[in-house]
């Protein structure tokens, strides 16, 4: 990853390769700068797998033996096989790639430690824990299609329903609509023609699948004071899945997306 190249030829001041930057976006830092172990990773999603390239560097004077990734995930998520341990000479560095599978549309967690013992050193085992690493569920939903009949009649049988609740300093029903589509990878089943004019309020019908065929609808409700131009969409969103951890992710989704960020003062 970019960012442990440019810590480990710090000393040239040149630019990391022009790819790594791309990558950066898919990088989550595990541990501090100032532990005795620096670890990093890139998080590749393939669809039913997840590959995780870690990057562990050694930052002391010692020589680390038996230094082991220790993984464990919550949610539908499943470590394939054990990391096997490394020797870590003195400001030495290692890649370690673990795979995970993934069974459901659902948040899931990976979280762990490095384990390690010091060569000489009669202590016990070296932990450093890890920064948790969460799995975003957009990599797996996609916009679908499906007939006015087909809502009504999954809406009917799904038993799971989250009910979120518009919190936003968007003032215009139309901007929302776009931004909640374009954070939830959800497809307007609401014709266009419908949507058009402006009269303070709006309902729309959204839905999704999942590459695992499992089915997401949402019913947009809002509507904003006439008179009062700049006062913010207020509403709700009802999102119902056969499942309850794709309703409930879906719903964390909106409750961390749908604020627009604020322009910087002075901007």
């Amino acid at each position: 990853p970019a960012t442990a190249w440019l810590r480990l030829n710090s000393n040239t001041f040149s630019a990391p390769p022009p790819l790594a930057g791309t990558k950066l976006n898919k990088v989550t830092q595990l541990t501090g700068f100032s532990d005795p172990v620096y670890a990093e990773a890139y998080v590749h999603v393939n669809q039913y797998d997840i590959v995780l390239d870690v990057l562990i560097v050694n930052q002391t004077a010692d020589t680390l033996q038996n230094c082991t990734l220790e993984l464990a995930t919550l949610g539908d998520l499943k470590l394939v096989e054990k990391p096997q341990p490394v020797v870590l000479a003195p400001h030495d560095f290692c890649n370690i790639k673990a795979n995970v599978k993934v069974a459901s549309t659902e948040n899931g967690i990976i979280f762990g430690n490095i384990v390690y013992d010091v060569s000489g050193a009669a202590s016990d085992r070296n932990v450093v824990v890890l920064n948790d690493i969460h799995i975003d569920i957009m990599d797996y939903i996609v916009p679908a299609s499906c007939t006015d009949t087909e809502f009504r009649q999954m809406w009917a049988e799904f038993e799971w329903e989250n009910k979120v609740s518009v919190n936003t300093n968007l003032t215009d029903l139309h901007e929302y609509l776009k931004h909640l589509l374009a954070s939830t990878n959800m497809k307007c089943l609401t014709p266009e023609k419908a949507l058009c004019g402006q009269c303070g309020f709006m309902a729309a019908n959204m839905y999704a699948r999942s590459i695992f065929g499992e089915d997401a609808l949402a019913n947009l409700s809002i509507e904003k004071p006439f008179n009062k131009p700049d006062a913010p969409v207020t509403g709700h969103i009802r999102i119902r899945a056969k499942s309850q951890g794709m309703a409930l992710s879906l719903g964390d989704k909106i409750n961390m997306t749908q604020k627009r960020p604020q322009k910087a003062i002075g901007a």
